[in-house]
């Protein structure tokens, strides 16, 4: 492998201003499970230089220790941080010696070791003058209409005081219906969720390899300019460290996701986030591969889990996914699974094939009498409650 120009800088990278950075566990802990406070203290380094405009090396303090005003960076730099490490943090704690697989001891190690990740951020923010401030998710609050506006108004007032956001799944409520899976995808979401200009993903190997990187010949892929580029390519379902959830696997799949949503996206390890931040060419550029979009429905097509599903004749299957209209009861073949109104449904053709997702507007039990009647005569029927749309034209996302 060539080596890359050291001289160079991504310009997209370099003038970025609102950055997504994803660390995973196996950058911030012990093989033992455990925090490890250097690792997190070089981490927030980083970071911090980055938001003082710093890039020498030298912290970025001023005389007292502070690092400016706390109102975003000095250089117009905001920063959100998607950080792993609640659960591995918890293991030591509480005597285990590996990730639970259970997912009751998995919130249990979650509870004990959320406090202390923000705890430890907190303190290593401090030495710059800086607050945090803690962001929970589940699917739940993202998918649907009205969380989604809160998560938003969140994260822009805590950047907007001057608070840097940690976001993290929150491991400690979330089932296995509501849980995003692994961070990386938690990121990509994220970053469309904050209209962030570019996302950082961090991880414990440098870079995508065309095989895995320790099979001697191998080399890094520097650029991806769309999924033709990983054709042939390779990529492990593991991480090296056995604490954290993801792999490369996951990483490529959340750039994908940034990339469709207008993000670039970089993927290198915790040791060359200086440089990754600063834009010079380290690890592997993503480039975008869609237009930034202003909605949630990114978050209903890739975070959300379906409840149930609605199988649609051939005209309402034309309707939704060509015309992208509303789903309407008239349109519905058949119903399967148990939910409640405003739960994601998947919408199916008579083949039983996925072709969209959105929010239904009637419980199951609802449907059966619903199905293949005009709204018009339900309305005159049920009531007027029931001259509406199955799932909204607004709360619904065709799938690729």
């Amino acid at each position: 492998m060539a080596e890359q120009d050291g001289s160079a800088v991504r310009d997209e990278v370099a003038a970025a201003r609102r950055i997504v950075v994803k660390v995973g566990s196996s950058s911030l802990t012990t093989a033992a499970g455990g925090l490890d406070a250097d690792r997190v203290d070089a981490l927030v380094d980083v970071l911090a230089k980055v938001l003082d405009g710093d890039g020498k090396g030298d912290g970025g303090r001023d005389g007292d220790g502070k690092g400016g005003d706390g109102k975003g960076g000095a250089n117009g730099k905001e920063i959100v941080l998607v950080s792993s490490g609640a659960i591995a943090a918890g293991l030591a704690p509480l005597g285990l010696d590996r990730r639970p697989r259970d997912l009751a001891r998995q919130q249990a190690a979650a509870s004990v070791g959320q406090g202390l990740l923000v705890a430890r951020y907190t303190a290593s923010f401090a030495r710059y003058g800086r607050r945090v401030g803690q962001v929970l998710l589940t699917t739940d609050d993202t998918s649907r209409r009205a969380h989604y506006r809160n998560a938003t108004r969140t994260l822009d007032q805590l950047l907007a005081m001057g608070a840097l956001p940690i976001v993290n799944e929150n491991d400690t409520v979330a089932t296995d219906e509501i849980r995003f899976g692994d961070n990386d995808r938690l990121a990509a979401l994220v970053a469309h969720l904050v209209r962030a200009d570019l996302l950082v993903l961090l991880s414990d190997v440098d870079g995508l390899y065309d095989g895995d990187p320790r099979t001697p010949g191998t080399s890094r892929i520097d650029e991806v300019r769309g999924p033709e580029d990983l054709d042939g390519v390779s990529i492990g379902s593991a991480g090296r460290s056995g604490v954290g959830t993801g792999g490369m696997v996951t990483k490529v799949e959340a750039a994908r996701i940034a990339t469709a949503a207008g993000v670039p996206v970089v993927l290198t390890s915790a040791s060359r986030a200086g440089d990754a931040l600063l834009g010079r060419p380290t690890g592997t550029f993503f480039h975008r591969t869609g237009r930034r979009s202003a909605n949630r429905l990114l978050w209903l097509a890739h975070a959300s889990a379906p409840r149930g599903a609605l199988t649609l004749d051939d005209g309402a299957v034309r309707a939704v996914v060509e015309r992208r209209t509303s789903l309407l009861p008239a349109g519905i073949a058949a119903v399967e699974g148990e939910f409640t109104a405003g739960d994601p449904v998947e919408l199916r053709d008579t083949q039983g094939r996925p072709v969209a997702r959105g929010l239904v507007n009637f419980d199951a039990k609802e449907i059966p009498q619903l199905i293949g009647r005009s709204t018009r005569d339900l309305a005159r029927e049920l009531g007027p409650a029931y001259e509406r749309e199955v799932v909204h034209r607004d709360d619904l996302v065709v799938l690729d």
